[in-house]
């Protein structure tokens, strides 16, 4: 019984051991374990991808982009102002159109009229009404007629074809008659008037 006793004493002291030489070496792998995961987020941390740096422009070439864009632009604006311009020109001139249209109707009738059946002076009449709705519908779209009789020849506005004498001094330079009338559109001078003036010679 006594040796047998000691046996197992020294058998179960030598399990302790094994057991704590076990859990050391557990503990020192999971150190080590510790340490590569620590040193390779490290290093991760270390190998981050760089930002790259923007390449910056040529200064001369952003100019010129920016000298050919507005210039392009300004082209545009400059073909459609001109287009802007013609088709409102061009509608002026079609109201303008539209509204003689009525005039030369009764042109027309009267130059298709059988004179043997048509007074004279019916005609006349008839063509007098035709020149005022005419004059009335171009005055209103600017037109002023220049009939410059017994008022002072202005150059700018008359044309003198020809001269007769002035019974008074106060009438030299007025004019006489006139051949031709003149016509003003919105202040332009489109025809000046054919006059005949007045001269005084002392």
């Amino acid at each position: 019984m006594s040796d047998k006793k000691p046996k197992q004493k020294q058998q179960a002291e030598e399990e302790v051991l094994d057991s704590v030489d076990a859990f050391e070496r557990g503990a020192g792998a999971t150190d080590t374990d510790s340490g590569d995961v620590s040193s390779a987020a490290a290093d991760g941390a270390e190998e981050s991808p760089s930002v790259e740096t923007p390449v910056q422009s040529d200064p001369a070439e952003v100019e010129r982009e920016r000298y050919l864009r507005l210039a392009a632009e300004y082209d545009n604006y400059r073909k459609r102002t001109a287009r802007e311009k013609q088709e409102a020109e061009s509608r002026g001139q079609a109201d303008l159109v539209k509204q003689i249209i009525d005039p030369l109707d009764d042109i027309a009738r009267f130059a298709h009229v059988d004179p043997s059946v048509t007074d004279s002076a019916t005609l006349v009449q008839g063509v007098e009404m035709v020149e005022k709705k005419l004059a009335k519908i171009l005055g209103s779209a600017g037109l002023e007629i220049i009939n410059p009789v017994d008022q002072n020849f202005d150059p700018a506005l008359h044309e003198a074809v020809a001269t007769e004498p002035a019974i008074a001094k106060e009438d030299d330079h007025m004019v006489a008659r006139v051949y031709q009338l003149g016509y003003l559109f919105k202040g332009q001078l489109l025809r000046p008037a054919r006059v005949v003036v007045k001269q005084w010679n002392s």
